[in-house]
């Protein structure tokens, strides 16, 4: 609720990452990995934004942060096809008036 990200290993009740205030304190209302890139996350803040965490480019940051403009995202989730070398990955958006979207990302964040 208060922006925070946490990453866990499952043999410790002790994150081995935080990231404090990673939304400007907006709850994150929805996180998930990437199917097709192991060290790739996606976060969706209560305002509509989405943050693209890529570790092995940076593990301070976010490489990328996009706002839907339109109308408030509920939830997010991801699509892909982590057998093809060549799959590409998308992002599923849920609008509050009940309205579905589907965004595909550059292939360099698709890309294995």
């Amino acid at each position: 609720s208060d922006g925070s990200i946490r990453l866990h290993q499952m043999t410790s009740e002790y994150p081995v990452m935080q990231w404090n205030d990673s939304t400007n304190g907006q709850p994150v209302i929805a996180l998930q990995w990437a199917l097709t890139r192991p060290a790739m996350f996606f976060a969706l803040d209560a305002s509509s934004n989405i943050y693209i965490w890529d570790l092995l480019e940076n593990d301070l940051l976010p490489v990328a942060k996009e706002t839907v403009p339109s109308e408030k995202v509920v939830a997010m989730a991801l699509l892909g096809e982590p057998e093809r070398a060549n799959g590409s990955l998308g992002i599923v958006l849920a609008m509050e008036p009940g309205q579905i979207d589907i965004q595909y990302v550059k292939k360099k964040w698709a890309s294995p």
